[in-house]
């Protein structure tokens, strides 16, 4: 009799833990639910072990070494991207596998936070700026839309863990490999834009040294297909260019400021940085049209951040 009181009472608290585990892994930040308490000796470690939705995150976490770190006392927030967002990313198995211990280590450090920070306590922003534990910096806010990290949205929020918490993002955030122009030459679809740019810096402007350490800049990209089908067919052509007319046209692809995709409004027309004005559409996916554009050019990839600003790669070259 006695026995079947005691299994019994495991059942009953089986059943009580995982219920508790639903209900914290449950918790989505558009909601705004109230944190769930951690289950007891649940580390950030365990969550993401424990979770089917985090698998390429445990397969990067336990490559990166930071497994003991994330089970350590903390206090941390942890970015997680789940495997939809790995994928989304273009980050699967594949390419983790890949990756050296220390780039994904690299990686992880900037998905976190050494300090706990609930989905309540997210600066407004826009776009506040939070040191990573890695030593850079991501660039928070929090509006009626949610929260939003680097411009991503934050999917599931406030997933308690003894040593801090857990908000699941839809993208993997990438750490930014230097300013603009660096992050600029290290993507081989912009090699146009590179081109460019050198080229326009020859002229009255010295574009690459503004765009390296002259501000905050966000800036359009044109990929290499976009400027061939601008008439650039080679980086030849972009090299006997006027240097003037193509700094003309490139500071037409540069607003002021560091504006992310969840920034973005319909119909805003940002002033750029020659003084004409771009004109944003969100209806459809987002475009942005330059005046003598007859359409909208596709942000065809968001939010690649630099050290001074961020990069939205296009489909089309803008013109004014």
């Amino acid at each position: 009799m006695i026995k079947t009181k005691n299994m019994k009472k495991t059942m009953y608290q089986k059943a009580v833990l995982a219920a508790s585990l639903f209900i914290a892994l449950c918790a989505g930040c558009k909601k705004e639910s109230k944190p769930q308490p951690p289950v007891q000796g649940s580390t950030i470690t365990d969550i993401v072990s424990s979770n089917a939705s985090f698998s390429l995150l445990k397969t990067a976490v336990i490559k990166a070494g930071l497994a003991t770190t994330l089970s350590s006392t903390g206090p941390f927030t942890v970015f997680a991207p789940s495997d939809t967002a790995f994928n989304g990313s273009g980050v699967g198995s594949s390419v983790i596998g890949a990756l050296s211990g220390d780039k994904l280590k690299s990686i992880l450090l900037y998905h976190t936070i050494p300090s706990k920070i609930l989905a309540k306590d997210v600066p407004a922003g826009p776009n506040a700026k939070v040191v990573t534990a890695g030593g850079d910096s991501v660039f928070v806010t929090k509006n009626g839309a949610g929260v939003f990290v680097n411009g991503v949205p934050v999917t599931q929020a406030d997933i308690l863990a003894s040593n801090g918490v857990v908000h699941a993002v839809a993208r993997v955030l990438m750490p930014p490999v230097g300013n603009l122009v660096q992050s600029v030459q290290a993507d081989t679809s912009l090699t146009y834009l590179v081109a460019a740019v050198l080229r326009a810096s020859q002229g009255s402007a010295d574009l690459a040294t503004i765009l390296s350490s002259g501000g905050i800049f966000t800036v359009f990209a044109p990929t290499n297909n976009a400027f061939r089908t601008a008439g650039f067919a080679t980086t030849d052509a972009i090299n006997a260019a006027n240097p003037d007319d193509l700094a003309a046209i490139l500071t037409y692809h540069a607003i002021s400021g560091r504006i992310f995709s969840s920034d973005l409004t319909e119909g805003a027309q940002p002033v750029t940085v020659n003084g004409s004005k771009l004109t944003i559409s969100l209806s459809g996916g987002a475009t942005v049209k330059g005046i003598s554009n007859s359409t909208g050019s596709n942000i065809t990839a968001a939010n690649i951040v630099a050290s001074n600003g961020v990069i939205h790669k296009i489909d089309q070259v803008l013109l004014p």
